[in-house]
């Protein structure tokens, strides 16, 4: 279950330690929840061997835990694990931001996924289409035949649809099966029932199957979150009321840059994904497939309005406006094809502690909270970007691995980083250096 609170308050002032133990306590952890997080290797070399192909050894990342998220009137701790510093301290932030209107509201879709089977050479493409359709009952059930334990929990092929698409080689039929997968991510039961029908497609097409297999642009199958951010939210401690106007208009001036140019999106969405992708990683999840389907589907969202998918524009995964009240709104919509059921998360001794912390019980409660998280992510940095500018916070909390890089060892390492903040000059890599001769002079 959640945490009742995720408001914790000098949090980052704790030890590593102490900040492992503090989780323990108010998340009801295992105590082989925190020996997974507390192993540097927490991976054995007989699990990783047993995950892929050619194991030579483990690589590790950080564990960083997001703060004061409540999403539907439950407060959330997220785990982030990733090698960008601010990333973790910019999404606390801005979640912290929009508490006094009750935090997310979420609104996905039913766990639906897509697979796609290719049918080429048909005699009559149209006829082959049609009578596809009229087939689809008896198409469904041999689906279904396939997994009766997806059926028992209430998911199974819902659905069958059939498309003409004209290619280089010629017209192909696409059929397309819509699966609930429930808390699956569901490539394995999608890929079976492809498979596995595929010659039933065959003869009623009189055409060959090639490819069967899932698309990760799963449009069935979309996370929705949102959140009102007041001027007063968005302002920091001591300033006017008008500053948080000033930096709400900021905002929209920003996100609207990134709505209309393809280059600016690919940077904004990226900021999204720094968030989404750290939390996949983090659980267990397949974060490629994630990217891939948020990437695409922000081209497919953004259909043009002669409705083809060839002249589809590049744009923003997530949305900005200033309602009647002159509150800040913001929504996410993409593909979430998450899952609690097989891969890595049931192998990884991490990423169960990370579930366990995160409290989901559902893969829909997981979507949800890997999308708050994208949409404040990337609200930190079109707050930064249209204030200070994204390096001013990013160089703070980086100048640590700036130090490291310098020689800074042990203790040096944090005196050279808070000496350089109190005298708040430009952090370059030059001042670093120089800062830790000095310190070795003194």
């Amino acid at each position: 279950m959640p945490v009742d609170n995720s408001r914790l308050e000098g949090f980052y002032k704790l030890s590593v330690a102490e900040r492992r133990m503090k989780l323990a306590e108010i998340a009801n952890l295992k105590d082989e929840h925190v020996e997974a997080w507390s192993a540097n290797g927490e991976l054995s070399e007989d699990a990783a061997d047993r995950m892929i192909e050619n194991v030579v050894g483990t690589y590790s990342l950080p564990i960083g835990v997001a703060t004061n998220f409540i999403i539907d009137g439950e407060h959330y701790l997220i785990p982030f694990v990733l090698e960008e510093p601010s990333v973790v301290a910019a999404a606390s932030n801005m979640a912290k931001r929009c508490i006094a209107n009750g935090g997310f509201t979420s609104n996905n879709d039913e766990p639906v996924m897509i697979g796609q089977i290719q049918l080429v050479n048909c005699e009559n493409p149209e006829e082959a289409k049609a009578d596809i359709l009229s087939s689809k009952s008896e198409l469904i059930q041999k689906c279904n035949e396939v997994d009766p334990i997806l059926v028992k929990f209430g998911g199974g092929c819902r659905d069958i649809e059939a498309r003409i698409i004209d290619t280089e080689s010629g017209p192909m039929v696409i059929v397309h099966l819509l699966v609930d997968c429930r808390d699956a991510m569901g490539a394995n039961a999608v890929n079976t029932m492809a498979e596995t029908i595929s010659p039933s497609l065959e003869n009623i097409s009189k055409g060959t199957s090639i490819l069967r297999i899932i698309s990760n642009l799963a449009v069935n199958r979309l996370a929705r979150v949102s959140a009102i951010f007041t001027p007063e939210e968005m302002s920091d401690k001591g300033d006017d009321i008008s500053r948080g106007a000033q930096i709400i208009e900021g905002v929209l001036q920003a996100y609207h840059f990134a709505k209309a140019d393809p280059f600016r999106a690919t940077t904004h969405n990226k900021g999204i994904m720094n968030a989404i992708s750290s939390v996949a990683i983090a659980c267990g999840q397949d974060w490629r497939a994630i990217e891939s389907g948020a990437h695409s589907y922000a081209s497919y969202k953004n259909k043009c309005s002669c409705g083809c998918m060839q002249c589809d524009k590049y744009g923003s995964l997530t949305h900005w406006e200033k309602n009647s009240d002159g509150n800040l709104v913001g929504s996410i919509e993409l593909p979430m094809a998450v899952g609690l059921v097989g891969g890595a998360v049931r192998v990884h001794p991490a990423a169960q502690a990370n579930v366990a912390l995160i409290g989901v019980q559902s893969a829909d409660d997981l979507a949800k909270v890997m999308a708050a998280s994208g949409l404040v992510q990337n609200l930190g940095a079109l707050r930064a970007l249209a204030t200070v500018g994204i390096q001013a916070g990013h160089m703070k909390l980086h100048v640590r691995n700036m130090a490291v890089t310098a020689g800074a060892e042990g203790e040096e390492i944090d005196i050279v980083a808070a000496s350089l903040r109190r005298k708040g000059i430009r952090i370059t890599q030059a001042a670093v250096i120089e800062e830790l001769e000095e310190l070795r002079k003194k």
